[in-house]
């Protein structure tokens, strides 16, 4: 039988999965600013498109062939349904929201774009509201306003030459925001039927097969083996590792919850890279720590009875 859900445990699946990701983001920061490498060169650098690309398609193929091995296809199969809705947040979540962020770093800004994504725990309340999922409640609405200022200031949109404006860019880290909202509402829908690691081989096997066709594989042999190595690494760190710990964390969370404590991960970023990369934190950043910590503290209350959605029981 299925454990009952276990909100301490989804609360650190959620920060562990935070942590990679932001380890992630001081790794490609390090890797083209030439301080991944003993040498002191610079990595040579990688199309956002192909980086989007490579991290889906290499864990795909690496979960693949481990569940595969570990379990017998044959217990790896779903319903035709549920395969759609699967693919659907393979290429409408996944893939979009991992592009999309990229491409609105190349046309703005880090701190832009990633503003712009975290504006998506509005949306999910927003669409837990409408559906009657859940009640707006002072707890929730306080929670999220203050997880996407937190994140604001945490990156650093105040001060001299921060904010970026450029509409492609904006646009696309808009639309970033949507598909971020909806693999965390859909991702939990299908956790109700299913464990993580079925859900995310499927998910991810979307989004590769859609990034076959979008740009096909014998455009990628130009890549040196150094830059291989990297993205070999990069998608262990910033796909495979990160999204089988968030898809954990749905299956005791809720989305709401689950995403105003995904804002972690711009935390992480700022610390890492200042331990690591000596990179200096303002005060306003501190501050923006300060608050997103609070929005997570926050939304762990308790609701008064009857107030809670219903929760996924986790397949262990």
């Amino acid at each position: 039988m299925p454990n009952k859900p276990h909100p301490i445990r989804g609360y650190a699946y959620i920060a562990a999965a935070s942590l990679s990701w932001g380890v992630a983001a001081v790794l490609g920061r390090a890797a083209f600013t030439g301080r991944l490498l003993p040498s002191g060169k610079a990595l040579a650098a990688i199309d956002p498109l192909i980086l989007s690309q490579s991290r889906t398609s290499i864990s795909f193929v690496v979960l693949a062939a481990v569940l595969g091995w570990r379990r017998g296809w044959n217990r790896l199969r779903v319903p035709g349904a549920d395969l759609g809705k699967m693919a659907l947040l393979g290429v409408l979540g996944v893939a979009a929201s991992n592009y999309l962020y990229y491409f609105a770093i190349q046309k703005t800004s880090v701190a832009t774009a990633i503003v712009l994504e975290y504006t998506a725990p509005v949306l999910v309340l927003l669409y837990m509201v409408a559906r009657g999922i859940q009640a707006a409640t002072m707890k929730r609405v306080l929670a999220v306003c203050l997880a996407v200022v937190g994140s604001a200031l945490a990156i650093g949109i105040v001060g001299p030459g921060t904010l970026q404006l450029q509409r492609a860019g904006v646009v696309a880290g808009l639309l970033a925001a949507v598909a971020f909202a909806f693999y965390n509402i859909t991702a939990h829908q299908l956790l109700t039927r299913y464990d993580r690691w079925i859900v995310l081989m499927y998910t991810m096997a979307a989004a590769s097969a859609f990034w076959m066709v979008v740009n096909p594989p014998w455009k990628l042999v130009h890549y040196s083996g150094l830059q291989w190595g990297f993205l070999l690494v990069f998608a262990m760190v910033s796909s495979l590792l990160p999204f089988s710990l968030y898809f954990a964390g749905l299956q005791h969370l809720e989305p709401t919850r689950a995403i105003v404590s995904s804002c972690m991960e711009p935390v992480f970023s700022i610390m890492l890279a200042a331990i690591l990369l000596g990179e200096v934190v303002r005060p306003m950043q501190a501050l923006g720590i300060v608050v997103v910590l609070a929005a997570i503290v926050i939304v762990q209350l308790p609701e008064q009875a009857g107030a809670e959605g219903a929760m996924v029981e986790p397949i262990e």
